[in-house]
């Protein structure tokens, strides 16, 4: 059997870094880790092949080859999905697709999907490869399990050439205990951490390494440190340990919920294992907002306190969540103090700042500085 596992595009976004990339002569950011642990879930007989389209074109001859393309994306990537469809439907080779934007929206894309494998595929996709060997597929494959991820591979990294990224990344944790109103994290993973155990993380830290990765390693979860005491006990010090034996051969990234800056002991550790920089949500400083989007985490603190500690403890260099959501109702959008929220944004990211004040100082920002 021929597989052929392919990652869209993405469209031309500040996320995108699609020029900013040139600089340092890389092609993308990250590879398509998902779709990597999907190869990995495959019969080891199976011949395998990545296309990224973040890196490389999908060329027809591609999708000949292959006697099934598996398709993977997020919402964002909707649009080169739909290119990818179109391609594999005139060549005339089986689409099988997955991951964020078909297991929330599959049904806009039902009349010309052949085969769903949806939520987790450590439960799902064994269930198409078993009905595939009895010849009798079915249209979707779904579970309202959650898969208990100590059983989930290490990634096939010998699909991909890792010199082509900017990073590598790995996976430690599923879930997020809190319960934000606009992320579709709970719905796609649950509410309950679930956890690898520091063996597999060592595991898949010297998977990269052996392949010859050195450099940035960032990890995916999104709130790493949604159980505090495992991390503190068991996985910090072992990594911590093997970067130590190994004369730390990578920084790592991560993101984390506000709560980080309570923990002094945790950011400490952070530090020892090399983590560079930590990706926190603050949304908005506007409590009434925060309560409307149920970010609870972040009420009732003095978030630029939260901000300095994690600075003072840590020396992270402290990333913004995607802007601050100030609007997230027309009632509150003018309810937020602009120094409040001019003040912490350059204590985030003060360079960002300045490169927003310069793009906008003849519009919008003019008419809040003092």
């Amino acid at each position: 059997m021929k597989i052929l596992l392919v990652y869209p595009e993405y469209p031309e976004t500040f996320w995108s870094f699609k020029y900013a990339l040139k600089f340092i002569s890389k092609k993308a950011s990250l590879p398509p880790l998902g779709l990597l642990t999907v190869a990995a879930l495959l019969p080891k007989e199976w011949e395998k092949k990545l296309v990224d389209m973040t890196v490389t074109a999908l060329i027809d001859r591609d999708i000949k080859w292959a006697d099934y393309v598996f398709v993977s994306a997020m919402s964002i990537q909707k649009e080169s999905v739909k290119k990818i469809i179109a391609q594999c439907k005139k060549v005339g080779t089986k689409i099988v697709a997955g991951g964020p934007l078909f297991t929330s929206g599959y049904e806009a894309f039902e009349d010309d999907v052949d085969y769903f494998i949806l939520n987790e595929a450590e439960i799902t996709l064994p269930l198409f490869l078993e009905d595939l060997k009895r010849g009798h597929l079915k249209h979707i494959y779904t579970s309202d399990q959650w898969v208990d991820i100590k059983k989930t591979p290490i990634p096939l990294w010998e699909l991909t050439d890792v010199n082509k990224y900017v990073n590598m990344c790995i996976q430690y944790s599923r879930g997020c205990p809190f319960n934000c109103d606009f992320c579709d994290v709970t719905y796609l993973f649950g509410h309950k951490m679930r956890l690898k155990t520091k063996d597999q993380i060592l595991a898949e830290l010297e998977s990269l390494y052996s392949r010859g990765w050195r450099g940035g390693v960032f990890i995916v979860d999104d709130n790493f440190i949604g159980n505090k005491k495992e991390l503190k006990v068991e996985v910090l010090p072992a990594m911590i340990n093997w970067m130590e034996e190994r004369k730390h051969p990578f920084t790592f990234t991560t993101q984390a919920s506000i709560n980080l800056s309570d923990d002094e002991e945790l950011m400490r550790l952070m530090v020892r294992a090399r983590f560079g920089s930590v990706f926190v949500g603050i949304e908005t400083p506007n409590e009434e907002s925060l309560a409307e989007c149920n970010k609870l985490q972040n009420k009732n603190r003095d978030l630029i306190a939260c901000v300095k500690k994690i600075q003072r403890f840590a020396t992270f260099s402290l990333f913004l969540s995607s802007s601050f959501r100030v609007a997230i109702k027309a009632k509150h959008s003018v309810q937020v103090n602009p120094q409040k929220a001019i003040i912490l944004f350059i204590i985030l990211s003060p360079f960002l700042f300045y490169t927003i004040l310069v793009i906008y100082s003849k519009s919008s920002l003019k008419t809040i500085l003092p």
